[in-house]
């Protein structure tokens, strides 16, 4: 099992999805990676508040969201910026009532909202996520 703190030990994908230990964190990238023809860059965080291997999936030099891989489980951080607010929020009433109370809850600092969703399962909150990526995508 990999230690996600090692900072002298860069896993590879596979080696995350074993210490995820569910296959939400591979289906869940793959589709990124199909979707939008670009590759899970795995970078480590020295952050204190997130440290640790994560994986960062942008296109076109433009962030469309960063998986924090926990054991049975992923969190998505998925920024809605000044671009994106109009876009989600005409959607939003569709999502989840889980994304819409974490929208609604999550603080808006220099006109961005930092989304941390916990993603278990390939659900309705899957597909959310993957409309909210959209948008960031064509904004």
């Amino acid at each position: 099992m990999i230690d996600l703190q090692d900072k002298n030990h860069s896993p590879v994908l596979e080696e995350i999805g074993e210490y995820v230990g569910n296959p939400v964190f591979m289906q869940f990238c793959s589709e990124i990676k199909n979707t939008y023809k670009c590759d899970g860059k795995i970078e480590y965080s020295s952050c204190s508040w997130e440290k640790g291997w994560n994986v960062k999936f942008k296109k076109a030099g433009k962030s469309l969201c960063t998986i924090y891989p926990r054991e049975g489980y992923v969190t998505v951080l998925i920024v809605v910026g000044r671009k994106e607010k109009e876009a989600v929020e005409e959607i939003l009433t569709e999502c989840t009532i889980e994304l819409q109370n974490l929208y609604h809850q999550t603080q808006e600092g220099n006109g961005q909202k930092w989304l941390m969703i916990d993603l278990e399962d390939r659900d309705r909150l899957y597909a959310d996520l993957l409309r909210f990526i959209r948008i960031r995508r064509n904004s």
